[in-house]
């Protein structure tokens, strides 16, 4: 008796953001990140936030960034996370949401 298993190809793609980050950037921004996903037909997208600012508007966007990821069926990790970055999602009820 012969088993098929489906294997799917894992693409990853990398890339980074910087801050600060104004409130009027996050549609471009987001924009950007769905065109790169698509562009690649990327299954998984690490997100350097090494270099972005604590504050709500970059945990803001890096929830929307999740969100459109998943939305193209791309799985989002956050690399080089801040301590105060990560402590501001946790305040935020959000750190188990984006630091998975």
């Amino acid at each position: 008796m012969s088993k098929w298993v489906a294997v799917t190809e894992q693409t990853t793609i990398r890339f980074a953001v910087r801050g600060p980050i104004a409130r009027s950037d996050l549609p471009g921004l987001c924009e950007r990140v769905r065109d790169l996903i698509a562009a690649h037909g990327a299954t998984r997208a690490v997100c350097d936030v090494g270099g972005l600012d604590p504050d709500a508007v970059a945990v803001d966007a890096l929830a929307r960034l999740r969100l459109e990821a998943r939305q193209q069926g791309c799985a989002l990790r956050l690399d080089g996370c801040s301590k105060d970055l990560s402590d501001l999602m946790a305040f935020l009820g959000l750190r188990g949401l984006l630091l998975r």
